[in-house]
Order: C-alpha cells, then sequence, then structure tokens
C-alpha cells in the first residue's frame, strides 16, 4: 500500500466531486471502458469517465487502472546487483505493472469520427520484477513506486446507441524512481542501502544507473491500444 493508498484516495476523491458537481438531465452522463493491446508489453485498461464534469468547459475526466505484462531486465546482472555473485540456476523472470490515470479529454476533430479527444494527465505506476533461479536457490523480487505524465490521442466509432469501439495512441512517461530488492535498494540520488560489490570491476559498489539499466522499470511507455466504451 504505502504511497498508492493516499494517491488513489485523492484521484478518487477528485473524480468523483467533479462528477457529481454537474450532470445534464435525459442524456449519458458517465461511461464505462475496456481496452487492451500494446503498452510496452501486452496490456489492459478498465476505466469510467464523466462525460460532462463541468456544464461550460467541453472536458471529460476519466480515472482509468491497467495492467501491463513487461520485460523485467537482465536476470544475470539483477542477481548480481541485488542478491550475489553467484551464477548457477536456471533464470526465470516475470514482470508486471498496474498503472493508474487521471485522464483529461478535450475534443478534437483531427481525425473524422464521432467522438475524437486529445487526452493526457497525471500516472502512477508500481512496478514488480521477479527472478527466480532454479537449482540455484533464489527467488527475489525488485520492485519500485513512480508517477509519471501521459498524453495521447483517441477516436471512438459508434456502434449502436450506447456501444463504441475504442481506437487510442499514446505515450507515457514515470520519472526514476528507488529500485528495491530483497535486502537492497538503490536511489537516483544514489543514497542507496546495503548496495553489492561489483566483482567485475574492482569490487566497486553498483550504483542507481547500474540496477535502473539492468531493471526495466517502466519509463517511456507507448501506447496502442483497442477496446469498446459504454454509455451508462
Amino acid at each position: 500500500m504505502n504511497a498508492r493508498q493516499p494517491i488513489l484516495t485523492v484521484l478518487l476523491v477528485i473524480f468523483t466531486t467533479i462528477a457529481y458537481s454537474q450532470v445534464l438531465p435525459r442524456e449519458s452522463n458517465f461511461a464505462l471502458g475496456f481496452s487492451t493491446g500494446y503498452n510496452r508489453g501486452l496490456g489492459f485498461q478498465i476505466s469510467a469517465t464523466a462525460l460532462r464534469p463541468l456544464e461550460n468547459l467541453p472536458v471529460q475526466i476519466r480515472l482509468g487502472i491497467g495492467l501491463t505484462s513487461m520485460d523485467p531486465g537482465n536476470s544475470a546482472d539483477a542477481r548480481r546487483i541485488f542478491i550475489n555473485n553467484a551464477t548457477n540456476g536456471v533464470p526465470e523472470e516475470k514482470a508486471r505493472s498496474f498503472d493508474y490515470r487521471l485522464d483529461f479529454m478535450l475534443d478534437s476533430d483531427f481525425i473524422n469520427s464521432d467522438d475524437s479527444k486529445i487526452v493526457f494527465g497525471p500516472r502512477y505506476s508500481s512496478f514488480k520484477a521477479n527472478f527466480k533461479y532454479v537449482g540455484g536457490n533464489e527467488n527475489f523480487d525488485v520492485t519500485s513506486k513512480q508517477v509519471g505524465l501521459g498524453l495521447g490521442y483517441e477516436s471512438q466509432f459508434k456502434m449502436s446507441d450506447k456501444l463504441s469501439l475504442l481506437a487510442a495512441v499514446g505515450l507515457d512517461y514515470f520519472f526514476n524512481s528507488t529500485l528495491t530488492g530483497h535486502d537492497t535498494s538503490y536511489s537516483p540520488d544514489n543514497d542507496n542501502v546495503n548496495p553489492r560489490n561489483d566483482n567485475a570491476n574492482d569490487n566497486v559498489q553498483f550504483t542507481y544507473k547500474d540496477a535502473n539499466d539492468a531493471i526495466k522499470q517502466p519509463s517511456l511507455m507507448p501506447r496502442v491500444l483497442i477496446g469498446v466504451v459504454y454509455m451508462l
């Protein structure tokens, strides 16, 4: 939980307050969405959108949660940097990222569709990479919590009165954050905790750059998604 809970609480309060501040009768005021595609890996996202949160401004506000399967990084370097210099065992690795996003959506006519939007807003990522060495008695996670910003473009194509097809492209950027694994952590300012020694480089201590090069935590995250939107 840590930093994630208060951030999610703030985003939810903002979304709920604005969503209920202004509503128009006889029309859909909210929409639910589901999308999937490429997000530096296979990703899935669910979202809830306030279609008319502010009566006099042409903006929609969306709260979304996504899950992406990602490349965790270099298993041999991860072991050396976070655990020890052993080389035995067959490595198995996996990683996933939960991302939480608050989108502000402005009308755009760049593409001829039923509804197109420029999308931008803050992001938050909870990343975990797992490295297991079968026969080597090592199994550990490397985690990070990051904030970021995103920009994108979306178009909807009506399939029925309530249902639309969604096509979306975008790019999210997440700022570097502390990487923690086992009893070791590496921070962007190199205020590191229990860093390991690099036996291939005169036993100097590993730095944040070494850890960040080895572990593929979110940084630039291009997005190409397709999905559906249902008007409530």
